[in-house]
């Protein structure tokens, strides 16, 4: 599965999901559908931005890891 860590990228930079829609011009419930990590899937585009954003790269944004369910 894949994890978004948004909430916590937020969190250590003190930001709030306001403050990423003003800066990056992604509309709000795309930005809080990856901090609640309820997204179904995401663009490019939206992922390119909140890394710029952010200064973060793809790979501290989102992370696989396994399934707690086998």
């Amino acid at each position: 599965m894949i994890r978004c860590n948004l909430s916590r990228l937020l969190g250590e930079k003190k930001l709030k999901v306001s403050d990423v829609e003003r800066g990056t011009n992604v509309h709000r419930h795309k930005i809080t559908a990856l901090y609640k990590e309820t997204a179904l899937k995401v663009d490019l585009d939206t992922i390119d931005k909140l890394c710029e954003y952010l200064e973060c790269t793809v790979g501290e944004l989102f992370e696989r890891v396994e399934d707690d369910i086998k």
